[in-house]
């Protein structure tokens, strides 16, 4: 397993990016999309400064293993294969991920892929209370959708299709 330590949480900003990491990964059950096998919480409110969460482990990231090797093709598309696959999961539930980078995508040695990191998650259903509410705050520069930046108001999941794409390109 692995333990991700969540901290601090001196910004209700960060409370907020934490429940609802911890939301949308207890709703998922999607062998393309990391799970949360269990929650270590502190003992009192007082103490309340971290959170642990125990997740399958994975080897490494994307990012690490593109900066140290060639892909080969078959690589590439099995990759973007699982990928995708995550992705429909997260807009078959209507589910924005909007922060889709190489350094999220997390491997094993077996070529498993999962998406971690959903504290930018948003719901892109329009019924949603914070529809409306969508921050240019998103998806690292270089996987950005032009949306984002030109009409950061309005946009769909297309932002993490286009971020699918600059993986791709820098695969």
């Amino acid at each position: 397993v692995a333990i991700k330590k969540i901290t601090p949480f001196d910004h209700s900003m960060f409370c907020l990016r934490t429940l609802r990491e911890i939301k949308l990964l207890r709703y998922f059950n999607h062998e393309n999309i990391i799970a949360i096998l269990d929650i270590v919480k502190p003992e009192s409110l007082e103490k309340f400064t971290e959170v642990y969460l125990i997740q399958e482990l994975m080897e490494t990231d994307m990012h690490r293993v593109i900066r140290t090797q060639d892909l080969s093709d078959d690589h590439c598309q099995y990759f973007i294969y699982q990928t995708l696959r995550a992705l429909k999961a997260m807009h078959s539930a209507n589910v924005l991920h909007r922060d889709l980078k190489p350094s999220n995508l997390l491997l094993n040695a077996n070529c498993d892929l999962k998406v971690c990191d959903f504290g930018l998650a948003r719901s892109a259903n329009s019924s949603d209370e914070h529809s409306g509410f969508m921050t240019e705050y998103v998806a690292t520069r270089w996987y950005r959708a032009p949306e984002i930046m030109l009409t950061f108001k309005e946009y769909t999941k297309a932002i993490d299709v286009w971020s699918v794409g600059c993986i791709l390109a820098e695969m």
